[in-house]
């Protein structure tokens, strides 16, 4: 698996890269956000890769970020969507806005992108969706700076041993800091956790 290549930009098309990597010339598909980012012609990039490998043919994809190749694995798990497909996908929306399209489940906007029918964009949405809720939920940040921060994992912790799940506790936590009410007593924060988790 070649995971990043490092080295100098050699020439550049409208859908791929050659990047010279210690005398070697490798070619990357890539999207056309990932294109625009690229510095000159002879100047060094840093491109993450994923390389494809059917029958007798090894196709080498780039990527600007971790985040948008994260992406493109994403809408490759899906049947009927290919690396191209989701090359495709991915130069004519980026990835955090792909990801609200369809939390929002926002059809119309799939359909907008070059090649992306109705049948696919429902299917990106049915497929995608939780998994991308899930995600956002675990990387919600619960260490907050300031005095508040102990109310908060004292609250967070309390949840938990209530049998909540992470996500919803940390949900929670977040809309009292929010609300700035951690300045009460641990016992009142939880009775007030405890409404807001009813209503999620």
């Amino acid at each position: 698996m070649i995971y990043e290549l490092r080295g100098k930009v050699r020439s550049k098309s409208l859908t791929s890269v050659v990047i010279d990597v210690g005398g070697v010339g490798y070619q990357l598909q890539m999207s056309i956000n990932g294109l625009d980012s690229l510095p000159k012609i002879d100047e060094d990039a840093h491109i993450y890769t994923y390389l494809h490998v059917r029958e007798d043919i090894l196709d080498l994809y780039g990527f600007k970020s971790k985040k948008e190749r994260e992406t493109f694995h994403l809408l490759i798990s899906i049947n009927g969507i290919g690396p191209k497909l989701a090359i495709t996908i991915l130069s004519g929306i980026g990835p955090s806005n792909l990801e609200n399209k369809i939390i929002s489940g926002d059809v119309k906007a799939l359909v907008s992108i070059p090649g992306v029918g109705t049948k696919i964009a429902k299917r990106i949405i049915i497929e995608l969706k939780d998994k991308l809720i899930d995600l956002k939920d675990d990387s919600i940040d619960f260490n907050i700076d300031g005095a508040n921060s102990q109310s908060f994992s004292d609250v967070f912790k309390a949840l938990i041993s209530l049998g909540y799940k992470e996500k919803d506790a940390k949900k929670a936590c977040i809309k009292l800091d929010e609300k700035n009410e951690l300045d009460d007593k641990l016992d009142v924060l939880i009775k007030k956790a405890l409404r807001l988790l009813s209503k999620l």
